[in-house]
C-alpha cells in the first residue's frame, strides 16, 4: 500500500536515467511516482513526512526489467503456486528487479494451464516486490533440433486455438512468446500475434535467414536468448544470429554470463546492433540466489556449479544470473558503459513492452521503480513504486 502522506527523496547519488548522468540532484518520490529530480533543498530537514535515502558515492538507476525469468529463490513458474510466483519475485528484487515476465517452459498443456492461472492469481493479489507486467510464454511452438533443456514430448505445432485457451488462463497476460518461425503454422502464428499487439519471439529455432526474413515480414520483432538455442552464423547461411545483428528492427534479448556469451561476443552484439536494441535477461531458474547443487527446471534435474546450470547431458538449463550482475558484466566484460547497459535492462525492455511512459527510466511523472547500486554495480536497495522492498543489511 502506498503512504499518500509520504515523501522520499533519494540524495547524493549519481543519477543515471540512463539517457543523463546527473551529479548533485536529489530524487524527489511521493505517490509511488517520482516527482522531480532537482537541486537538494537544504531546508529537507524541516519538512515532515519525509524519509532520506543517502546514495552517497553510489548510482541511483531506473528498476531493471526482467523479459526472461523462470524461477528464484528455489521457487519455479511452473511450480504452478502462487506462493512460488511471489517467492520469485522476492528474489528477484534483491538484485535489482522491479518487473519482469514470468516465463513458463515447455511442458504439458495442464501442467501450462495451471502455471498460467498461478501467475494470473500473483498479478492479481500482487507480490508485494517485484510487479509482474506480463508473462513470456517460451514454447512449446518450438523446434525438437533446437530444444536445449525444454521437454522434447511437449513440443507442439504453431495452434492460434490452442493459444487462446493459454491466454484465458493467464487473464490475457501473455505479452511475449517464443517459437520457432520454420514450424509449421508459425507465420500464419506470427501474423495473428502481431495484430494482437503480442510480442512474436524467435528462439529455439533453427531457421534460415530467408525463413527469418519472410518472419519479420509476417511481424516478428524479438530474438530470445540470442546464439542460444539457434542456428548460428555461417558465411554461406546467415541463419537466425545473422538475422538479428543485421535487422534494425529486431530486438535481441541476451544473457550476459559469460557462460552463455563469450565476452567478446557480447562486445561484438553492442557494436553491431547498438545500445537501444538489446535487452539484458537472466533466464534465471530456481536456483538463482541460492547455493550450488541439484535442483530442477521445467520437470528436468539440472546440476549448478560455478554458476553454471546444465542438464546430465551437459546442455546449458537457464541460468542464475541476476540483472544487477548483467549488468556489471555489461561494463566489465565487453567494456561498455554504464549508462548503456543500465539502459539495456531498464528503458529498452519498457520499450519493448510498450510500458515506457510508465516504467523504464527515472523521470517526473513515472513510476518511482528504483535501484540503488554501490561501486561494484550490486543492487543496495530495491524500490518499486516508492516502496523500499529490499535494503541490503547494514544500509
Amino acid at each position: 500500500m502506498i503512504n499518500e502522506n509520504h515523501k522520499t527523496v533519494i540524495l547524493n547519488g549519481t543519477i543515471i536515467t540512463p539517457f543523463q548522468l546527473l551529479q548533485d540532484r536529489m530524487v524527489m518520490i511521493e505517490k509511488g511516482k517520482i516527482v522531480t529530480i532537482t537541486d537538494p533543498d537544504k531546508n529537507l530537514s524541516t519538512l515532515k513526512n519525509i524519509e532520506v535515502i543517502e546514495a552517497r558515492d553510489k548510482f541511483v538507476v531506473p528498476g531493471f526489467i526482467d523479459l526472461h525469468v523462470h524461477g528464484g529463490g528455489g521457487a519455479d513458474v511452473m511450480d504452478g503456486e502462487y506462493e512460488s510466483i511471489k517467492q520469485i519475485a522476492l528474489t528477484q528484487s534483491h538484485f535489482g528487479t522491479t518487473a519482469f515476465l514470468p516465463t513458463t517452459m515447455t511442458m504439458s498443456k495442464g501442467k501450462m494451464i495451471k502455471s498460467l492461472k498461478s501467475i494470473q492469481e500473483a498479478k492479481i493479489k500482487g507480490t508485494g516486490t517485484a510487479q509482474i507486467v506480463g508473462i513470456h510464454l517460451e514454447g512449446p511452438y518450438i523446434n525438437l533440433e533446437k530444444k536445449g533443456a525444454q521437454n522434447e514430448e511437449d513440443i507442439v505445432k504453431p495452434s492460434i486455438e490452442e493459444f487462446l485457451e493459454y491466454n484465458q488462463a493467464s487473464g490475457h497476460l501473455i505479452r511475449l512468446v517464443t517459437l520457432a518461425p520454420e514450424m509449421p503454422g508459425a507465420m500464419e502464428f506470427i501474423r495473428w500475434l502481431y495484430q494482437e499487439d503480442i510480442i512474436a519471439s524467435a528462439g529455439h529455432t533453427n531457421a534460415t535467414y530467408q525463413q527469418m526474413q519472410d518472419a519479420i515480414q509476417a511481424g516478428l520483432t524479438h530474438i530470445t536468448h540470442l546464439f542460444n538455442a539457434m542456428r548460428g552464423l555461417h558465411h554461406r547461411e546467415p541463419g537466425v544470429v545473422g538475422a538479428a545483428l543485421t535487422d534494425p528492427g529486431l530486438t535481441a534479448e541476451i544473457i550476459a554470463d559469460g557462460i552463455h556469451i563469450h565476452p567478446i561476443i557480447l562486445k561484438m552484439i553492442h557494436q553491431m546492433k547498438g545500445a537501444k536494441k538489446v535487452v539484458l535477461v537472466t533466464d534465471a531458474m530456481r536456483a538463482t540466489g541460492l547455493q550450488e547443487g541439484a535442483y530442477d527446471l521445467g520437470g528436468q534435474e539440472v546440476m549448478v556449479a560455478g554458476e553454471q546450470a546444465k542438464l546430465k547431458d551437459g546442455t546449458l538449463a537457464g541460468s542464475v544470473l541476476t540483472m544487477d550482475k548483467a549488468v556489471r558484466n555489461m561494463v566489465t566484460k565487453a567494456g561498455i558503459s554504464l549508462q548503456e547497459a543500465v539502459q539495456m535492462a531498464s528503458y529498452n525492455p519498457a520499450k519493448s513492452l510498450g510500458i515506457d511512459d510508465k516504467k523504464g527510466s527515472l523521470k517526473p511523472g513515472k513510476d518511482a521503480d528504483i535501484v540503488i547500486l554501490n561501486k561494484n554495480f550490486e543492487a543496495e536497495l530495491t524500490m518499486v513504486s516508492g516502496q523500499v522492498v529490499f535494503r541490503r543489511e547494514g544500509l
